[in-house]
């Protein structure tokens, strides 16, 4: 029998492919993993991926391209220095340039 695969374990997954220098939304995964309305629980997952290195939650923000998860990191300006540090500008707690920088899980994987 097949293992059942776990919610956060595949938005995991999912974030770990995320190019640097690039974002998605929390409803852009949830889309993509069948939840249509899961963004709050792909927010969850974020939280819940902040002990492994391995994950790249800083790169995943709202549909609107803010840092809402910040204040979940180590600092208040943890995510903005960790997307900087890739060459993503943010001003005023918001991704510049969002729409460019944006990374389609639908699209990218298929």
């Amino acid at each position: 029998m097949a293992e059942a695969r776990n919610f956060f374990q595949d938005v995991h997954d999912v974030a770990r492919l995320i190019p640097p220098g690039r974002v998605t939304s929390y409803g852009a995964i949830a889309h993509y993993l069948g939840a249509r309305h899961g963004a709050r629980t792909v927010g969850y997952a974020m939280l819940a991926a902040h002990n492994d290195p391995t994950i790249p939650a800083h790169r995943v923000v709202n549909r609107l391209g803010h840092l809402t998860g910040r204040l979940h990191f180590a600092t208040p300006t943890a995510m903005q220095e960790a997307l900087e540090a890739e060459g993503v500008r943010v001003e005023e707690d918001k991704v510049v340039g969002f729409a460019k920088l944006f990374w389609e899980p639908t699209a990218e994987l298929g």
